[in-house]
């Protein structure tokens, strides 16, 4: 399966320490590869536990502009597998949609209107209202003009008012509106991803790795408590 995606995963405890380490993950995602990538980049549940995304790229237009620093891994990797189950006309549909600025307040929307398409007309191409317009009376005959009439037909205005009326929408790629169709809300958050959606889990450590990793902490706190002494030390003398 192709990747839709990529975050750039990134160590949170590090990166408080003054320090960027991270890798990019692409998305649809393994369990194998988060746990080899968490590996990698220090986060082992014990010494870090902590990630936040630095940035996001990807194939699907203008979907990155909607993800935040904090997303849930399964959920991205959800939204992945939901998006690759379209093919590329609904993909198209798909970036318009967002592109209006429809359900992209959340990855939880965002996966519910990959599943609700059916509820927009899209006009791929079409970028104007003149387009618009002799598209809806030469195409789809939705008035009847004589031909005689054509050549004087103010398409752009009739586009316009046709815009206007489906409260329409001018992607990159074409026109979208919302039909009126029944949209299902079919994601109700974390409990509704199937358990093969689900991918985030820490490194597995042999016993030499975690004693290493036990000690680490023990010496970290340590050094901290020392640092804390240090002022108040100070100040008694």
């Amino acid at each position: 399966m192709s990747s839709l995606f990529e975050a750039y995963i990134t160590n949170l405890g590090k990166y408080n320490e003054g320090r960027l380490v991270g890798e990019t993950l692409k998305f649809p995602a393994t369990t194998e590869e988060v746990q080899a990538l968490l590996k990698r980049i220090g986060v082992d549940g014990v010494r870090y536990e902590e990630i936040f995304i630095t940035s996001f790229d990807g194939d699907v237009l203008g979907l990155y502009d909607h993800l935040g620093e904090y997303e849930s891994i399964d959920e991205l990797n959800h939204l992945a597998h939901v998006l690759s189950d379209l093919d590329q006309s609904d993909i198209e549909k798909f970036e318009a949609v967002i592109d209006s600025g429809e359900y992209t307040g959340s990855v939880h929307d965002l996966i519910n209107l990959a599943q609700n398409l059916d509820c927009y007309d899209f006009y791929p191409g079409i970028d104007s209202e003149e387009a618009l317009g002799r598209v809806y009376i030469e195409e789809m005959e939705m008035l009847d003009v004589p031909d005689n009439v054509l050549p004087y037909f103010d398409f752009e205005a009739y586009g316009r008012d046709a815009r206007i009326n489906d409260g329409g929408h001018f992607a990159p790629g074409g026109y979208v509106f919302n039909n009126g169709g029944n949209f299902v809300e079919r994601y109700h958050g974390m409990e509704d991803i199937p358990p093969e959606h689900r991918i985030f889990a820490y490194p597995k450590l042999n016993i030499r790795e975690q004693m290493a990793a036990y000690q680490e902490v023990i010496d970290r706190s340590a050094l901290n408590e020392e640092k804390q002494r240090l002022p108040a030390s100070r100040e008694d003398r």
